[in-house]
């Protein structure tokens, strides 16, 4: 486990993997290397105390760069499996040199889609709770799609956001309903702003959301708001994101919120576990197979 700034992803990893039956080493940031030493200090006296060996949970303790590349190479085979979680650059790095296969949590370019048939109080509550509630989370909303048939809610959206301390980027549709909205640029759309800044798309319907987010997301987590059931069906099945949801805040991606207990982090890829990875995805198949002198014929 590779990871950045969080010392409490030293006490989830070391307690999912642990009950996962996995061993694990663990090598975090070095701005956070007081506290993962005394948190991993705290665990060996844990495992001591209760009998299991105190190699179960490692920690790699120095803060340079050259144990990174050994651990990526997997260490003549002693590691199964790397998993990064942190910025974009270590998620990127750890891609493109492991030598062992990567279980990677990327970056959360989230969508809030307001469909032409929401609630627009609804619409305003959820918003306002997806982008603000914590704007450092990878759960947090960054772009709003609004539906162009009830562009005429957008003040009223805007006004709530603004009052709640966010900043607004709009595309030309949308500034020239709210003025005060700056200019978006593309870049700003492949923006994850971890930050009080929402991006606003105006789109024709429910299928160019759709592509914007298939263009722009991460894979992570996007909504819908709507109360028509033939709009959030299709809206769940063809994004292809590990977490897609129905008139919630996309705040709710998170592996306690899913009854995992803590996560690993949030997985954006396909295989093998996508979204919150808790313990149960921290295990492989094995299979015991009994016979009394069975021959296949």
């Amino acid at each position: 486990m590779i990871y950045e700034s969080r010392p409490n992803v030293t006490a989830d990893a070391a307690s999912l993997t642990l009950k996962a039956g996995n061993a694990c080493i663990l090598r975090g940031g070095s701005e956070a290397l007081h506290s993962n030493t005394a948190l991993h200090t705290a665990i060996i006296a844990g495992l001591r105390d209760v009998g299991l060996p105190e190699t179960c949970v490692q920690y790699v303790n120095t803060t340079d760069r050259d144990a990174v590349g050994h651990m990526l190479a997997g260490l003549n085979g002693n590691i199964d499996l790397i998993i990064p979680r942190g910025g974009k650059n270590l998620v990127e790095r750890v891609q493109k040199d492991a030598r062992i296969p990567v279980l990677a949590h990327l970056e959360g370019r989230n969508h809030t889609y307001v469909h032409q048939d929401a609630s627009p109080e609804m619409a305003r509550d959820i918003l306002v709770n997806a982008k603000m509630r914590r704007t450092g989370i990878c759960g947090a909303t960054e772009t709003l799609l609004l539906d162009e048939n009830i562009i005429d809610i957008l003040p009223m959206l805007a006004g709530a956001l603004h009052d709640a301390g966010c900043e607004l980027k709009g595309d030309i549709l949308a500034k020239s309903i709210c003025p005060n909205i700056d200019l978006a640029t593309d870049k700003d759309f492949c923006t994850e702003y971890l930050d009080a800044i929402l991006n606003v798309k105006i789109v024709t319907g429910i299928e160019q959301a759709i592509d914007h987010i298939a263009n722009y997301g991460s894979g992570h987590t996007d909504a819908i708001i709507t109360k028509s059931a033939s709009a959030a069906n299709r809206f769940l099945t063809e994004v292809d994101s590990a977490i897609v949801m129905h008139n919630s805040s996309t705040q709710y991606a998170d592996g306690g919120e899913f009854g995992f207990g803590a996560e690993i982090g949030i997985a954006t890829g396909r295989l093998h576990a996508r979204g919150p990875v808790g313990a149960q995805h921290l295990t492989s198949y094995k299979y015991h197979v009994l016979g009394n002198g069975h021959c296949r014929p």
